[in-house]
């Protein structure tokens, strides 16, 4: 134990050191905090596009998924988070850089004016509290486990550490610290899974391997959660606001696709080998005489049956892994709090001062250095949106869950208004994009609450008991709800595109216009 602990502390300081070193390069400017000067190179941008999918939440709930349901329960995630990084490199990535966005409700406001806008907004802050908090759930397990605290101490404790350095130096520390986690990340997947292969082989048992595409295709064996999860993740992370800042701020459209391809080969490459190690896990514990009881099918793993070196160096990928969305979901969060919601903008096209605020107010800011105002209230609003993935951390700990949750509230709200502003865009009027967002999150809210679980997860947030809905309609929400946020956009833009104008994002270079052509 004594090897992981100071495998975690040596891993937690370096990450803590890089995210406070380069928090220098933000220089008070609310541009350089949110999307790195735009200047993130391949390197950067790659590393920090695959650290963002292979975060804790996807780690943990991979291993214990397919422990516990097979192979393609948990491989969904990756698979998934790989899709949505294919398909976002074929088809968003060059247009969306080449937009010049800081936040990812600025393509909504663009197209669709300030309303849009503003409900945008509120579903992916919405889900993203529920994504920071799965993180925090791995790493409070994580510290329960291997250091001795109790779950919610923990919890606290990564938190903290998180919100200290995001406050610092925003995406230049997310992205810096993004290239040891995928490193770490990469080492020890590897190396995990040939250590099981060599030492304990792989046993798959019964129906739960690869090979049985039933896990796909029965819905007895839980096939609509398994393609809902992969259709969650794989068009639902493409509205994610902490994966477009890192598309944002790559320096050039060629940059942003490269580094998706990259990403999502990486992201397969660390991901799967997981899910191949967590079949055996059972197998591996029972010949040890060890349950895994509550905990994390890999925490008891890497705990019982492999040596300390090799566990301190997953673990250490964990809590990278931990730390890197945990830091994107709060900064992504505050920033379109600030600049989305709370309309604080600042005149990007300045060349007098970048730290001019659009209204003409500089605060005093962190480190000595003066902050525009949109930098000093991003920073503030850190601090609520940390305590309420706290919140729902404690309350609903269960990693995998959260994680496509997350995903599944912007695929039914938020999706098909972005799809069809890019790609369909002289029928994309604004009460269609409105529809189709209220309708489909509304969709997904009624038929969260009022099925018993989640994901194969019992719905403990929030469930309306009823004898109309049972656990196995589970998975077919994901598609209802983006089925009716896509029906109503048809309809309501049919009915509509002859009343209302249409807005080009590509023709408003002025990053702080509205849709019809007024500046704030």
């Amino acid at each position: 134990m004594s090897v992981i602990l100071y495998g975690l502390a040596a891993t937690i300081v370096t990450m803590m050191a890089i995210g406070f070193y380069v928090a220098k390069k933000v220089n008070g400017d609310s541009i350089n905090y949110i999307v790195a000067g735009r200047g993130l190179i391949l390197p950067l941008a790659a590393a920090t596009l695959m650290a963002q999918s292979l975060d804790s939440n996807a780690t943990l709930g991979n291993t214990d998924l397919a422990a516990g349901f097979g192979f393609w329960a948990g491989a969904a995630l990756p698979v998934g988070l790989a899709l949505c990084l294919f398909l976002t490199g074929l088809f968003f990535a060059k247009p969306m850089n080449r937009l010049n966005l800081t936040t990812l409700p600025d393509f909504y406001r663009r197209k669709y004016g300030r309303t849009a806008e503003i409900v945008a907004s509120i579903i992916m802050s919405v889900a993203y509290a529920f994504l920071l908090a799965g993180n925090l759930v791995a790493g409070g397990y994580l510290f329960q486990i291997f250091v001795g605290t109790s779950f919610q101490l923990g919890v606290f404790i990564i938190a903290g550490l998180v919100l200290a350095y995001t406050v610092a130096g925003g995406l230049f520390s997310v992205a810096y610290t993004d290239v040891l986690q995928a490193g770490v990340a990469f080492i020890g997947s590897i190396a995990l899974i040939v250590y099981v292969t060599t030492n304990y082989g792989i046993t798959i048992p019964s129906g739960m391997g690869p090979t049985n595409l039933g896990q796909l295709t029965d819905p007895s064996q839980g096939a609509y959660i398994n393609l809902a999860t992969i259709v969650a993740l794989g068009l639902g992370d493409i509205v994610a606001i902490d994966f477009m800042e890192r598309v944002f701020a790559a320096d050039s459209p060629e940059t942003a696709q490269k580094a998706c391809f990259i990403g999502a080969a990486g992201t397969l490459i660390i991901g799967v080998p997981f899910s191949v190690v967590a079949l055996s896990a059972n197998p591996i514990l029972a010949s040890l005489g060890v349950e895994a009881g509550n905990q994390a099918v890999l925490y008891t793993l890497l705990q019982n049956a492999v040596p300390p070196w090799l566990a301190a160096l997953v673990l250490a990928g964990i809590v990278a892994a931990s730390f890197s969305t945990s830091d994107g979901a709060i900064l992504g969060t505050s920033a379109v709090i600030a600049r989305n919601i709370g309309n604080i903008r600042v005149d990007e096209e300045s060349t007098a001062s970048p730290a001019a605020a659009a209204d003409g107010g500089v605060d005093e800011g962190f480190f000595g250095s003066e902050s525009d105002k949109l930098l000093t209230v991003t920073r503030l609003m850190s601090v609520p949106i940390t305590l309420l993935g706290v919140f729902l951390a404690i309350r609903v700990s269960a990693t995998g869950m959260l994680l496509v949750l997350a995903f599944d509230i912007m695929l039914a709200g938020a999706f098909v208004p972005l799809v069809m502003g890019l790609y369909w865009s002289d029928i994309a009027t604004t009460p269609a994009a409105l529809g189709s967002m209220i309708a489909g999150s509304a969709t997904r809210l009624v038929l969260f609450v009022m099925v018993p679980t989640t994901y194969a997860y019992e719905n403990t947030l929030l469930y309306i008991p009823n004898d109309i809905f049972t656990a196995a309609f589970d998975g077919l929400p994901t598609f209802i709800a983006a089925a009716v946020g896509l029906v109503a956009f048809l309809v309501i833009a049919f009915v509509t595109k002859d009343d209302y104008p249409i807005y080009s994002v590509e023709k408003q270079s002025n990053p702080n216009i509205v849709a019809g052509g007024e500046e704030d």
